[in-house]
């Protein structure tokens, strides 16, 4: 198959092209999500290729790494126009290209799926995103929470790198910033959990999500919902089935799923079984 449009080089992109990837994402019937694209584009690196004739971007997407061990791929976008054309898969091959042996996972939704399979990424896992108004169901969870502090975030990179199972130290030093409201639980002087919320268009999205068990996740959602006015999004790890099911009773409904998938490795490093929901989905 021959290359699709060779004229146009894939670069990198960086923080300036922002206004260029939201236009993207709404070209393609997705939000902006300008506030995402800032901070995958800040601690992550950025592809892209421009469209010479229309002006912006033709296709575009973000590799953030956690060193060898693995890196994640998200925002795989093709402008309306240029799709069904190989320039996905142009784009995608030139990322494998680039990212070598490292591991590389992704969030597919339904349409990205086939090109992934394609090029060599398996299932390892699926995520439900949920969004609404958040009401309480049930009695209050019993874990404790505290909002965090700057002298947390030591306490904060060693768990999640025991979670995650990678280091995401560049990722998660912008987090306070990133984020609206930055939780912790406790339970003895130990850190249990945390999790974090941030705006993204009219919602507000809960993630990351750490905790020991559902009950810690459970505090910690409800100390989060309590302190914004806006409904909540999150996308929990489908295995978490206890979590799924009080989200749904508290008014929060179910919108999509998305495969987790991975290339490079047999299983994604860390423990699932606390690892709730994810920073950013980014899905392609």
């Amino acid at each position: 198959m021959p290359t699709p449009f060779p004229e146009h080089p894939i670069r990198r992109l960086t923080t300036a092209d922002l206004h260029s990837c939201a236009d993207l994402s709404e070209d393609r019937g997705w939000p902006r999500e300008e506030r995402k694209w800032g901070l995958l584009l800040a601690a992550g690196t950025g592809y892209g290729i421009d469209d010479t004739e229309a002006g912006g971007l033709m296709a575009g997407c973000v590799v953030t790494s956690y060193g060898p061990g693995l890196s994640a791929l998200g925002m795989v976008l093709v402008a309306e126009r240029y799709a069904r054309q190989g320039v996905g898969r142009r784009l995608m091959r030139h990322v494998l290209a680039e990212t070598g042996k490292t591991p590389l996972t992704l969030h597919a939704t339904p349409n990205g799926q086939p090109l992934y399979e394609e090029l060599g990424f398996t299932h390892a896992g699926r995520a439900e995103m949920v969004r609404g108004r958040f009401r309480l169901s049930g009695p209050a969870p019993r874990a404790v929470t505290r909002p965090a502090t700057a002298e947390d975030l030591p306490a904060i990179l060693r768990l999640d790198a025991e979670v995650f199972g990678v280091d995401r130290t560049h990722m998660l030093a912008r987090l306070p910033a990133f984020a609206d409201r930055l939780r912790l639980a406790e339970a003895d002087g130990v850190l249990t959990g945390y999790a974090a919320a941030w705006p993204n268009m009219e919602t507000q999205v809960v993630g990351p999500l750490i905790a020991r068990d559902t009950d810690t996740a459970k505090a910690l959602i409800t100390s989060l919902a309590a302190e914004t006015e806006r409904p909540l999004r999150t996308d929990i790890d489908v295995r978490h089935e206890g979590l799924l099911t009080w989200l749904k009773a508290s008014g929060l409904e179910p919108i999509a799923f998305n495969a987790v998938m991975l290339r490079g490795a047999p299983a994604l490093p860390g423990d699932w079984t606390r690892r709730f929901a994810p920073l950013t989905v980014a899905a392609g």
